[in-house]
Order: structure tokens, then C-alpha cells, then sequence
């Protein structure tokens, strides 16, 4: 993986979620998710606050070795979060009188591990995003236009970053473009439709959403290649005829269904499984 490319995922320590993200090919930790995970706090602010206090050799280590780094925020936005990496969360833990911090210090090491599996052999991350989706229930077609709209969207943001798109916010203009034009909505506004917060929208979508998603991003895709395009403008403009393919092709679909393509229905847990839920 470039070094450029960011990928934020969740990671899970005793049912605590750990926001988590690779900078420079390497995993990077939410030190405010660390701290939450390992002392119960509700206050983590203080908490950070009091412990930099009392350990002067952490607050100095602190401002060069926990930067901020771009994750989803608890708002659903992205926002630079405080982060450290391996050998920064090893470090913070020594500040925390935790009976949790050796089995946490165990779980890190393996998260580690996994990544370097990951960046030597990448089908091993297809292999457990696919296993992750398994054990939320979701059903194997599903799993299968899912995972293939991945690597879709994995072509298209390599061709933006090729093409002189900033990554993050002109990858969220070019995105909100095709979306627009496919479904008439922003993924923004698609998400308040599905009654979603901090969820991936993708993970919430139906058959046909997934497939005039794919439709919408692989036709981008091929429109630039064929333009040539460069620049943030000429690729908006690709990102729009891309969507637009797609849209046209929805609107076909809704007129012989007699019913909408976007749906309010999500995949959100109910009291008995997961399930699309309408």
C-alpha cells in the first residue's frame, strides 16, 4: 500500500471499539478510545489531562509522537483525531494503572501482526473483510457484490490519485458527484434516509443499490481513462457522466418496479439478528 493511502477501520477490545487507521504502513490507535477501553472513564479528556500532568516524561513525548490523523468521529464526521501508533499506545499504557493493560497489550501485538500479514500477502484483508461480514449475518450474495464493489472503489480512488485528486476532501466532492447523479442524493443526505450515523453507508445498501453503486464508480472509472483526465475539475465532470450512466439506468428500473430504488431499509441490529430492517 502507498504510503499516502489512509485506511480507517473499527477494531474491537472487550466489546470497547478502537477507531483505528495506517499512516505510513503502519496501524495508528485513537489514544481516546485506548484511554475509554482501559479505565472506564467518562471523561477522557481529564483523564489525559491529569495522567500528562503526573508524568512529565509522557507530556514531553507527547506533542512529537501522537499526531493528528483523520478518523471518523463519534458525529459521523471525519475529523483529526489524537493518535498513536505500536510503540506510542505501548508508551501511554505505562501511565495507566489498569488491569486491562496487559491483555490489551496482547490484543495490540496481534492487530500488529495482522497488518504486516496484510501488507505482505493483500488477499488475507480481502479474506477477513469477508469473514467479518459473515459473522454480522450478512448473506454470501450479498458478501460477494459487497467485496466486488470494494475493489471497484479501490480502482477508482487509485485512478483519482493518479489523476491530481487531493485525497479525503476532493475524494468526497468527486464521490458526492456520482451519488447525485446515480440516486439524486449525497451520501450525506443517503444516510439520514437509512437513519444511519457513524455506519459505513455501503454496508446498509440492497442488492441494487450495491450494483447502480458499482454501476455509478466503474464508469467513472472508464470515463477518465478514455478522457485522459487530470485535474479536479475535469474529473467532477467524469464523476457526474459516471454517476449519470448509472442514474439513467435506475431510472429505467424504477419505472418497470413501480417503486423507488433508494430505500430506507439498513441492516442495523434488531433484537433478534441482523437483517435488512425496513
Amino acid at each position: 500500500m502507498d504510503k499516502g493511502i489512509k485506511t480507517t477501520k473499527i477494531a474491537i477490545f472487550q466489546k470497547k471499539e478502537i477507531r483505528k487507521t495506517i499512516h505510513n504502513n503502519e496501524w495508528w490507535f485513537s489514544v481516546a478510545d485506548i484511554i475509554e477501553a482501559l479505565t472506564d472513564t467518562v471523561d477522557v479528556r481529564g483523564y489525559i489531562k491529569k495522567m500528562r500532568k503526573r508524568d512529565n516524561e509522557l507530556n514531553s513525548y507527547w506533542g512529537t509522537n501522537c499526531p493528528l490523523l483523520e478518523m471518523i468521529a463519534k458525529d459521523g464526521k471525519k475529523r483529526k483525531i489524537t493518535s498513536a501508533n505500536t510503540e506510542g499506545v505501548f508508551r501511554i499504557i505505562q501511565s495507566i494503572p489498569s488491569p486491562k493493560a496487559e491483555p490489551f497489550k496482547r490484543w495490540l501485538a496481534k492487530v500488529g501482526y495482522e497488518r504486516v500479514q496484510e501488507i505482505e500477502n493483500p488477499e488475507l484483508a480481502t479474506k477477513r473483510t469477508r469473514m467479518l461480514y459473515e459473522l454480522k449475518g450478512y448473506p454470501d450474495d450479498w458478501i460477494e457484490k459487497r467485496m466486488r464493489g470494494i475493489a471497484i472503489r479501490e480502482e477508482l480512488t487509485s485512478e483519482w490519485q493518479k489523476r491530481g485528486a487531493k485525497e479525503q476532501k476532493e475524494y468526497k466532492i468527486l464521490t458526492a458527484e456520482i451519488s447525485k447523479a446515480t440516486f439524486g442524493v449525497t451520501p450525506n443526505q443517503y444516510k439520514k434516509i437509512k437513519g444511519l450515523k457513524r455506519q459505513n453507508l455501503r454496508d446498509h445498501m440492497d442488492d441494487f443499490e450495491l450494483i447502480f453503486t458499482m454501476l455509478g464508480e466503474r464508469s467513472t472509472t472508464e470515463i477518465h481513462k478514455t478522457e485522459n483526465s487530470v485535474g479536479i475539475v475535469k474529473l467532477k465532470h467524469d464523476a457526474h457522466q459516471g454517476g449519470r450512466v448509472a442514474g439513467n439506468a435506475r431510472k429505467e428500473l424504477e419505472k418497470e418496479l413501480g417503486r423507488p430504488v433508494v430505500s430506507k431499509n439498513n441492516f442495523l441490529k434488531t433484537k433478534n439478528n441482523k437483517r435488512l430492517k425496513k
